[in-house]
């Protein structure tokens, strides 16, 4: 059967059935534009009797915005990164923009995808997961297209950027684990040189080091499960095996508990305490019950698009860098220590006293 073609309804006969200049149907589809109910009431009216839709492209022409938000993201795996997505789509939404996703490669660079983000002409970035080069960094900078980073920095600070309190956490970590009296520390990495991997090792093994505890096992995971997994055969097949374990985030803190568990006949946490990072929903689950440092997804967000916003908005664009605090959720997979640990609207959280 032969596909019907219809003429497009132009904003013009919009115009001319409801009464009204063709400024007023443009002003009737955008947000925030001064125009009174009556008028508005009339247009739509108008548009829904002809089946008339505004023209987005046409629009953006018209505007040189596009109102697209282009959202890069590699790493599916940890839910993290879905719950992101989908924060940011609803905020979004909100403000009236639109969201393209755009998938990058496992190691993180999104060069190779660049060009393709830039024809369609977005008004801002936002790389979750992923970071950009110095030489994009400063294209972008030129051409007056925001960039944020999400949960990655950059040391040149050329982009702007938002992220939990990486390292602060990771030192709370250390602290939780020295006040259940453990004894054999190691720390499972991501990608060894990525920007929140660095920050959660560094706190994490500095915090242990002003207490003299030096010997710490590191191993990397890459954030993959295949290679999470030998990590951990390694950690639980070479002594001394450790008895606190911090694993730099919860899609790899549940594979490092599988394998103890179920390979190693290790029980958690009266041989060995796991604590991850992000909290996602997974490690709510009682078969997992996993302590880990909540990462504000909602407030990250919404910093993440305000800034942007703000940038969008601007004739200069200035870089900034944005922590937002996350906190140390306490449930099954970690010995708990004698003090700290506070009950809060049904969640029990860290708050070690400060020592006067």
């Amino acid at each position: 059967m032969k596909r019907k073609s219809f003429a497009a309804v132009t904003s013009q006969q919009v115009a001319q059935l409801a009464g009204v200049s063709q400024s007023a149907v443009s002003r009737s589809f955008t947000p925030g534009a001064s125009i009174s109910p009556a008028t508005r009431e009339k247009v739509l009216k108008a548009a829904r009797e002809l089946g008339y839709r505004p023209n987005a492209i046409a629009r953006s022409l018209n505007t040189a915005r596009s109102r697209i938000i282009g959202v890069v993201i590699s790493y599916f795996d940890n839910q993290f990164y879905p719950q992101v997505l989908e924060a940011l789509a609803q905020k979004l939404d909100t403000l009236n923009y639109h969201l393209l996703l755009f998938v990058g490669d496992k190691d993180g660079n999104v060069d190779r995808i660049f060009d393709q983000i830039m024809q369609y002409r977005v008004d801002g970035i936002v790389l979750a997961s992923v970071t950009l080069s110095l030489d994009l960094s400063g294209e972008c900078l030129a051409a007056g297209i925001p960039v944020v980073l999400f949960n990655r920095s950059q040391e040149n600070g050329m982009a702007s950027s938002v992220n939990s309190n990486n390292e602060a956490a990771a030192r709370q970590i250390a602290e939780f684990l020295m006040a259940g009296e453990h004894q054999r520390y190691a720390y499972v990495g991501g990608v060894a040189d990525s920007s929140v991997n660095i920050a959660r090792q560094r706190g994490f093994l500095a915090a242990l080091q002003e207490q003299g505890i030096n010997d710490v096992r590191v191993v990397n995971g890459d954030y993959d499960t295949r290679q999470t997994i030998r990590a951990a055969y390694t950690l639980f097949s070479t002594p001394p095996v450790p008895d606190a374990i911090f694993v730099a985030n919860d899609h790899m803190a549940l594979t490092v508990m599988d394998v103890a568990r179920y390979e190693f006949g290790l029980q958690i946490p009266q041989d060995v305490s796991v604590i991850g990072y992000d909290d996602t929903g997974p490690s709510g689950w009682p078969s997992y019950a996993l302590t880990s440092v909540s990462q504000p997804v909602k407030e990250m967000v919404e910093a993440a698009v305000e800034l942007l916003m703000k940038q969008i908005e601007s004739d200069t664009i200035e870089p900034e860098q944005i922590t937002v605090p996350g906190q140390l959720v306490v449930r099954h997979s970690a010995r708990r220590p004698h003090s700290g640990v506070i009950e809060k609207e049904g969640v029990s959280l860290f708050q070690p006293q400060e020592v006067k």
